[in-house]
């Protein structure tokens, strides 16, 4: 019998880029969420060793399916778990790729929670842990997939925040922002760094409830707050920006932001039924583009 799991859209509500780190890498501090929409991932228990089948509107994008993250995810935990079950994973791509969504990411978070389901392991054993961390930056705050800051390369997390559900829609013009090009045109000098973002640590203190003022404050806060790998992507890629424009000209858009290091833009609305009529106003305006109407929390 296939165990299944959602593989949710990540979406940032904050980023700031702290300090470029003498080995290259960057330290960061974000707020993640995330959306309803995303990929699917099914898992047959089988034979010893894993395969993947990946299917959807976004497959062929997704590369060889030997390159998947996936296929590493399970490869890292295998090596980490004696006994640990093979079998096939059927994935489901409906995000786009390279979006700024964390969707390869998403899917090997997926990945190791059906193997953990099947191993009887929690998602806390350090063997989850390690081999979440040493597939890729996004991947542990993916496992649980629950709103929280990041910090650092994205193995440190913040408590799980109960924040107000966010009526939002997410908007990818239908290119492929390259993330080292995207951290190479920041510029940042080995050793360098740049000033914390205040609202995003004020949002982690805070206590949320689920009524219209709660969600007014965290517009708020997020408002207040940035995204450091906008200006870079929009230089690199002019036609974020164009997306941007076209989400803050919809009637009842609260904040229009870039989502991780692009090219996927979101909106923030007061409520589903705006979303939905801004996602037709998008569609009708650019029908190439990728538009979907969500929550976010």
């Amino acid at each position: 019998m296939a165990l299944v799991e959602h593989a949710p859209a990540k979406v940032n509500l904050t980023l700031a880029v702290r300090r470029r780190r003498a080995d290259g890498y960057h330290d960061l501090e974000s707020l993640v969420v995330f959306a309803r929409t995303g990929d699917a991932l099914s898992f047959v228990p089988g034979d010893a060793g894993h395969g993947l089948v990946v299917r959807g509107r976004s497959a062929a994008a997704a590369g060889p399916a030997a390159d998947n993250l996936v296929l590493k995810a399970a490869a890292l935990l295998a090596a980490r778990v004696p006994g640990l079950p093979g079998g096939i994973f059927t994935l489901i791509k409906r995000l786009p790729v390279a979006a700024g969504l964390g969707g390869g990411s998403s899917d090997a978070a997926a990945a190791l929670r059906l193997l953990a389901r099947a191993a009887g392991l929690g998602l806390d054993d350090p063997r989850v842990v390690e081999a979440a961390r040493l597939t890729g930056s996004d991947v542990p705050v993916c496992v649980a997939a629950t709103a929280r800051m990041m910090r650092g390369t994205g193995a440190e997390l913040g408590p799980a925040l109960a924040l107000p559900r966010l009526p939002a829609l997410l908007v990818n013009p239908g290119v492929a922002v390259a993330t080292p090009a995207v951290f190479g045109k920041l510029g940042l000098a080995p050793g360098s760094e740049q000033d914390a973002d205040p609202a995003g640590l004020l949002v982690e203190a805070a206590s949320f409830g689920p009524e219209r003022s709660a969600r007014d404050r965290l517009v708020a806060a997020v408002n207040a707050s940035r995204n450091d790998l906008e200006p870079p992507a929009l230089a690199l890629a002019p036609i974020v920006g164009h997306a941007l424009e076209r989400l803050r000209a919809t009637a009842g858009c609260r904040l229009a932001r870039m989502s991780g290091s692009g090219a996927t833009v979101f909106g923030l609305y007061d409520s589903c039924r705006a979303a939905a009529a801004a996602a037709r106003v998008i569609r009708t305006a650019a029908p190439d583009w990728w538009v979907k109407p969500t929550m976010l929390g």
